[in-house]
């Protein structure tokens, strides 16, 4: 059984993969002091609590937009599961799509694996909008190859500068209005709509831009946490797909096995 490990800036999703489908998924604080023997201890019991053990373990895989969290994720497999694991980006593990880019280095684990996925999932050209500690939109043409996109702040960062800035404004859950107005009553509610639907209006606005400047029709994949409720109060996107990234690493192990 694979485990796939996606390391982003604020969270870690750890999850087990058997024939391309996920069995268990668990996610914990990003952390680059984490040891590996922090991680086992941590990852050992909630094996046990689905069920699973060590030993069911028999490859690892790696993406990480976090370089300090890299080393010892590969201590972790080593170590622990006794298997050196892959590293998304890198040697046997290599993206194997065309990152059409100025500065293909620079293309992220995740929206590299995005990339994979979709296209693997989906024909034509698409956006994929992924929900992070930033929020990015990524073309992948219908070859496959990752044209590039756009980087904008997270909406839990957009709000974080908002409260920090603002000495009287109260800290607000990300979630949709409860009134249809857009003009608000209270300092919570205008907050609350500032945030939703500013933050619906920019994805929007930037998702027809690109669309327009494709020229083609273009399916809109999301994926991350907040992709379900966006899409709860908007028709930009066509697909949910909330496991893109992990689908990704899996996607990426079975190629570099069968190269092998």
């Amino acid at each position: 059984m694979l485990l796939a490990i996606d390391a982003g800036n604020t969270n870690l999703v750890f999850a087990l993969v058997e024939d391309g489908v996920i069995r268990a998924r668990w996610r914990i604080a990003t952390d680059p002091r984490r040891t590996a023997d922090q991680y086992a201890v941590w990852l050992h019991q909630l094996l046990e609590l689905e069920g699973f053990t060590r030993a069911d373990v028999d490859a690892v895989i790696i993406g990480t937009v976090v370089p300090r969290a890299l080393h010892n994720l590969e201590v972790l497999a080593t170590k622990y599961f006794g298997v050196e694991p892959l590293v998304a980006g890198q040697g046997e593990a290599d993206w194997g799509i065309e990152l059409d880019v100025v500065e293909p280095r620079s293309v992220g684990a995740d929206r590299a694996l995005n990339a994979i996925a979709a296209h693997a999932l989906h024909e034509g050209d698409l956006i994929v909008v992924d929900f992070g500690t930033a929020t990015t939109f990524d073309l992948i043409d219908y070859d496959g190859a990752y044209k590039g996109g756009i980087i904008a702040p997270g909406i839990n960062l957009s709000l974080d500068a908002l409260v920090s800035a603002a000495a009287k404004l109260p800290r607000i859950a990300i979630e949709a209005p409860t009134e249809r107005s857009v003009i608000g009553r209270t300092t919570e509610d205008q907050m609350h709509i500032g945030i939703f639907w500013g933050y619906v209006a920019m994805m929007e606005g930037l998702i027809e831009r690109m669309k327009a400047e494709v020229g083609r029709p273009v399916k809109v994949v999301a994926t991350g946490g907040l992709a379900v409720l966006f899409d709860q109060h908007s028709e930009m996107f066509d697909v949910i797909e909330p496991d893109l990234t992990i689908q990704g690493l899996a996607m990426l192990h079975a190629r570099s096995v069968q190269a092998d």
